[in-house]
């Protein structure tokens, strides 16, 4: 009988961290390791695999059809290892727990992070509101939520801690869809959007004619646009599909600086509400 080899979670906790973000050195600062320690945890798990995950060049980073066989299965391992950590160590907790968080990032990151909280906690009740960053500040402000994560700029003095830095890209249908455009046309939020904002400072940094040509409150609007030739997008890399190209070192388009996520809790917070806003701020940083 062949002996069995176990795999080693903290080596897939980097792989999917690095699928997520899409480069090794942005796994390493999610994860609190340097560049190079990411490096040799990859070398580590093909080694263990026997088989190559990534395809690497100086320009490029790949999954091959190995690694794509594997991100799902150990997405999996990752979300019940979590859930039985925290079964383990946490006391059973109940009671309704109301957070908002904008449409995008809920679409993105949120789900494997609740559904892990859920399954270790199934007396506790979530209600989760998605909408544009203004309208949620309102609500909260209001005592519509528990706890909200909003998008901010990295350098604002606001409320809350942050939970989630964006690197933000350009999105496109097609690499020509950006030669020799006179007027760049957006595809953007409603405003105030921090998204919009930086794609419009961005080009009117470098003396680009901009114009509006699809606004959309949703992501999925937002990227139906840009796949029909409407426009381009600011949005953060991850959230770029595969059948859109992002764009982030271009000679046609400006570069675009970073924004992040912050998480605020309203006062009086119950102790259900806060342990949840907890174990979202811990599964963030550690990319779960």
């Amino acid at each position: 009988m062949p002996m069995m080899r176990n795999l080693d979670l903290d080596l897939l906790r980097s792989f999917v961290t690095i699928c997520e973000l899409g480069s090794f050195t942005a796994a390493g600062e999610r994860l609190g390791r340097t560049q190079s320690t990411v490096s040799l945890q990859v070398k580590r798990l093909e080694e263990l695999l026997g088989r190559r995950v990534f395809n690497r060049t100086p320009r490029s980073l790949e999954l091959t059809d190995d690694g794509k066989q594997l991100l799902g299965p150990a997405r999996q391992m990752l979300r019940l290892n979590d859930a039985t950590m925290a079964q383990l160590h946490e006391p059973d907790i109940a009671g309704r727990v109301r957070l908002g968080v904008p449409e995008d990032f809920a679409t993105q990151h949120l789900p494997s992070v609740l559904s892990a909280f859920t399954a270790a906690h199934p007396l506790v009740e979530l209600e989760v509101t998605c909408d544009l960053t203004l309208n949620l500040f309102e609500q909260f402000h209001s005592g519509a939520f528990d706890f909200v994560l909003v998008k901010r700029e990295p350098a604002a003095k606001l409320e809350g801690v942050r939970v989630w830095r964006e690197p933000l890209v350009w999105v496109v249908r097609d690499r020509d869809a950006v030669t020799g455009m006179e007027i760049v046309p957006l595809v953007v939020s409603p405003e105030p959007c921090v998204y919009r904002r930086r794609a419009t400072n961005a080009l009117e940094a470098v003396g680009r004619e901009w114009r509006v040509s699809y606004t959309s409150t949703s992501l999925a609007g937002s990227l139906s646009a840009v796949a029909e030739g409407l426009g381009i997008a600011a949005l953060p890399r991850e959230m770029v599909p595969p059948h859109l190209i992002a764009i982030a070192d271009d000679s046609e388009l400006p570069p675009l600086y970073d924004t992040e996520i912050a998480l605020i809790e309203a006062p009086g917070l119950s102790d259900t509400a806060h342990r949840l806003a907890q174990h979202v701020v811990a599964a963030l940083e550690q990319g779960a």
